[in-house]
């Protein structure tokens, strides 16, 4: 089987789906035509190519990521081998606020009395 000379811009949709940022390639394309997937600060169709060096930054449900490209890739392969074909610059997530443990009433002691309500609130910080 002979094979092509090397693409040298792939559609922002496939590439998207190629390294597992979105599930399926109409999640992509979706995500694109919302406005979710910027290439370089600029809204990005599904067919806008993307090319070596470019930062694509798309919007998930897991939050924002930022991606350079560092590899040309059309089709969905393994993790690993998807994984080298971008440099990861998202920003780690903030820190998540340490909670008091959970308030418990003994077993039997009855609905909580209003005062007993809003000293539990003020624990939990509401």
């Amino acid at each position: 089987m002979a094979t092509g000379p090397a693409p040298t811009s792939v559609r922002v949709d496939a590439w998207t789906w190629a390294v597992r940022v979105y599930p399926t390639r109409p999640a992509a394309s979706a995500a694109c035509k919302a406005g979710h997937v910027k290439v370089n600060g600029d809204s990005a169709k599904p067919a806008q190519p993307v090319r070596p060096g470019d930062t694509v930054r798309a919007y998930t449900p897991a939050g924002e990521r930022i991606l350079v490209v560092t590899g040309l890739i059309t089709k969905r392969t393994s993790a690993t081998m998807a994984a080298t074909k971008y440099e990861d610059r998202t920003p780690p997530p903030p820190p998540k606020e340490e909670r008091p443990a959970e308030i418990r009433r003994e077993r039997g002691a009855g609905r909580p009395t209003k005062r007993d309500r809003r000293e539990i609130e003020r624990l939990r910080g509401h």
